[in-house]
């Protein structure tokens, strides 16, 4: 069976590169993971994509997403016994469907980025029920978006960049980074800095979408209106997500 594993960007059916396109059209059943209302207009943005760039037949398959445990002792155990959830819901599915057909996954942002899709389709392969032979189409990363939106070069000169997580925030700074750039943060952990009066932030949420929004300055000064934002993005639509990037230093980030 082949599986086309397709980064899609953040939403816009503008951001997908042609490359994309060409593995969508392939495409005869899509598979997407079905997160029910938690996800608000999300699966509208998907479908819009998949109308505007594949012109003829195909189906799309809703799978229910296991449930994950949200507050875990053991946050590395969760996650595998999560992916292993999923991989066997996939393979339900996957099972019913003609061996000759070609399968696509849409993938939020890059495949390659802080995303769990490679992982669960390698996961179903080692399951030995199917013979799997899939590949990986790379999208724009909010990364690369919130770089743009705010004409940000990353990295200064000759210096390294940090892409973390909201939980591993806390411990990269304590380790000294100094130039970093957060994802999957939902409860803004940069809210520990402020008071520390040297963290300048780029802020970004629904990146490259119609809704997107943009905050920059001081962390200090900026962190109750990207709150706010945050918030209403969330009420607006049932979802936000959103990208920083911290640095330390003088002036916000430049």
């Amino acid at each position: 069976m082949k599986i086309h594993l397709v980064g899609i960007g953040g939403g816009h059916p503008d951001q997908i590169t042609v490359q994309a396109v060409g593995k969508l059209r392939e495409v005869d059943v899509f598979l997407v993971a079905d997160k029910g209302a938690s996800v608000g207009d999300l699966g509208d943005a998907r479908a819009e994509i998949l109308r505007r760039h594949v012109p003829g037949d195909y189906r799309v398959v809703a799978v229910p997403d296991p449930e994950r445990d949200r507050k875990p002792s053991d946050y590395g155990t969760a996650v595998l016994d999560w992916h292993d959830a999923r991989a066997r819901a996939y393979e339900k599915v996957l099972l019913g469907l003609d061996p000759s057909a070609t399968v696509g996954f849409l993938v939020w942002g890059d495949p390659a980025l802080y995303d769990s899709t490679i992982r669960v389709i390698e996961r179903v392969r080692d399951f030995g029920t199917l013979d799997i032979d899939y590949d990986v189409t790379p999208g724009i990363s909010s990364v690369s978006m919130l770089a743009a939106a705010h004409r940000l070069v990353l990295n200064r000169i000759g210096g390294p960049i940090t892409i973390t997580t909201g939980r591993a925030l806390g411990s990269d700074v304590a380790a000294g980074a100094d130039n970093v750039v957060v994802m999957l943060d939902g409860h803004l952990a940069c809210r520990a800095l402020v008071g520390e009066d040297r963290w300048g932030i780029h802020w970004g949420a629904n990146l490259g979408t119609v809704d997107e929004k943009l905050v920059s300055g001081r962390l200090d000064e900026c962190i109750d209106e990207i709150d706010r934002v945050r918030a209403e993005l969330k009420r607006q639509h049932g979802w936000v997500m959103d990208t920083y990037l911290l640095r330390a230093g003088a002036e916000p980030a430049q």
